[in-house]
């Protein structure tokens, strides 16, 4: 059984065992999530699309890292001859799902 969920802004397409990094949530490692955001449920019947989201469905998971991405660098130079040198690391969330009832 898989779903598609939304959390952040993004959609994921997770089924139970799956690790998936998602944008920065509140908790603990170890700690249990549950997303109730599930825009389909499918598996071995017809898939169950929401409109937007499907009634009574929700994702388990167990938050396995709180950490951040790869450095991303941004340069900028000017003819005039000075440079800019930024830097971003976006933080991010690692959950391994267990469950997805539906």
């Amino acid at each position: 059984m898989y779903a598609v969920i939304r959390t952040g802004g993004k959609q994921y397409r997770v089924a139970a065992g799956d690790v998936v990094r998602i944008e920065k949530v509140p908790g603990e490692v170890g700690a249990t999530i549950t997303f109730d955001e599930v825009l389909l449920v499918g598996g071995d019947a017809a898939p169950r699309i929401g409109k937007p989201l499907v009634a009574g469905a929700k994702v388990l998971g167990t938050i396995t890292a709180q950490d951040k991405h790869r450095r991303v660098l941004h340069f900028r130079k000017e003819k005039e001859g000075w440079t800019r040198r930024r830097g971003h690391r976006q933080p991010f969330t690692e959950v391994k799902v267990t469950q997805v009832a539906g």
